[in-house]
């Protein structure tokens, strides 16, 4: 009977290492940073830091195998969700280890995948692969993939032109070559406030948020009912909801302000600027109503998050390693959203593969499976291995 694989000490230790550093998308993660940091500096490894505008956060880009004429990266982000109100049986900082299970916020999404990759940078220095390994880890994956940008646009000033990616987010060890778009926006509405007797004098924002709000779950049940299916989706095709509404003062008084959250989840096939087109052409069409009660009155739009679809292939040569190194013959879609989709329009091959499952990810007790993470270890050295990408 085939034995089952295990996680390293080293390996397990940086995994707990990380899930204990807070790394909340709304704090810092500068701690997390300067540990890895740390960790290479240790094997004699520079690591090039770019920052958000407070400098209270930071990506992090590191090349092991520094000269040779290519190099692929491993990719990850560093911050996770809050777990307020969540109803957690440990304490989600503890990394705790029991029943064959790392618990922790980030453990699946995805500390385990980084301290894997982390535990193996010696191994990767000493390769003879004919090309280096990168390690990019980022800030504000989870609040809109701002981080990734940065390091993207500071690795094409440098020059730096990576032959593939793989980002490390939970599949399970499956190699996943598509997922769906998110797109998020806000919709400002500014009424005309009047006493709820003088209707006539006002113009109701809840009332015209409302109109907004319709249009958008039509265009979702148009897609429902008409879009052509992707299949290999848990939902086959692109979808569009409503998250959060506000609006209103007193039953009495005609709401002057509303605003509401939406967004689209876009196939890799479907066309998401002409979906807020569509949204934005509705919103101008009921202005000239409103302005002829209060000439202040309208929609505005912002721009809330836009992390593009990937669509990678079962041919890139970078999915076919991915395939051999998991020992995996098939390959997945995934509903979540990941930086694969900022890499691949950067030109860069990328496949999504990492150790964990997504049905953990941001709920309570959050864990990820130790085999899993052996499962990732075993990928890793048979990375640094590797002679070729094929």
């Amino acid at each position: 009977m085939d034995q089952k694989p295990t996680v390293s000490p080293r390996a397990l230790k940086l995994a707990q290492s990380l899930v204990r550093i807070d790394t909340v998308s709304d704090h810092s993660n500068l701690a997390l940073i300067h540990f890895v940091r740390d960790e290479l500096s240790q094997l004699g490894v520079a690591s090039r830091l770019t920052y958000n505008a407070e400098k209270t956060k930071a990506n992090l880009f590191a090349t092991l195998g520094e000269g040779k004429p290519a190099g692929l990266i491993l990719s990850g982000h560093t911050d996770t969700v809050p777990w307020e109100g969540q109803d957690w049986s440990a304490d989600p900082l503890g990394a705790n280890v029991q029943d064959g299970r790392l618990y922790g916020r980030g453990s699946a999404d995805m500390k385990g995948f980084i301290a894997i990759a982390l535990a193996h940078a010696g191994a990767f220095l000493e390769s003879s692969a004919p090309f280096a390994i990168h390690l990019a880890f980022s800030y504000d994956e989870e609040v809109g993939c701002f981080g990734v940008r940065e390091l993207i646009a500071d690795l094409r000033d440098a020059g730096i032109a990576p032959i593939a990616c793989i980002v490390g987010e939970p599949t399970g060890m499956v190699p996943a070559i598509a997922h769906k778009g998110v797109y998020r926006y806000k919709c400002c509405v500014r009424g005309k406030e009047a006493h709820s007797s003088l209707t006539p004098r006002s113009v109701n924002a809840i009332e015209m948020a409302s109109q907004v709000i319709c249009k958008l779950r039509a265009m979702a049940e148009g897609f429902e009912r008409a879009e052509p299916r992707y299949e290999g989706f848990d939902v086959p095709y692109s979808t569009a909801s409503v998250g959060q509404f506000r609006g209103g003062i007193a039953d009495n008084v005609v709401p002057r302000d509303a605003e509401f959250r939406y967004e689209f989840r876009d196939l890799p096939t479907a066309d998401v600027r002409a979906m807020q087109e569509q949204v934005i052409a509705h919103a101008r069409s009921l202005e000239p109503a409103m302005k002829a009660v209060a000439p202040e009155a309208g929609f505005r739009f912002e721009t809330i998050c836009e992390i593009p679809s990937f669509l990678g292939s079962a041919d890139d040569k970078v999915t076919r390693l991915a395939q051999r190194l998991s020992g995996e013959q098939r390959t997945t879609l995934v509903a979540f959203g990941t930086e694969a989709g900022l890499f691949k329009s950067a030109g860069i091959p990328t496949v999504v593969c990492g150790p964990g499952s997504i049905t953990q990810a941001h709920q309570p007790d959050e864990y990820v499976n130790l085999e899993q993470l052996a499962r990732c270890e075993d990928f890793m050295r048979g990375l640094a291995a590797t002679r070729e990408i094929a």
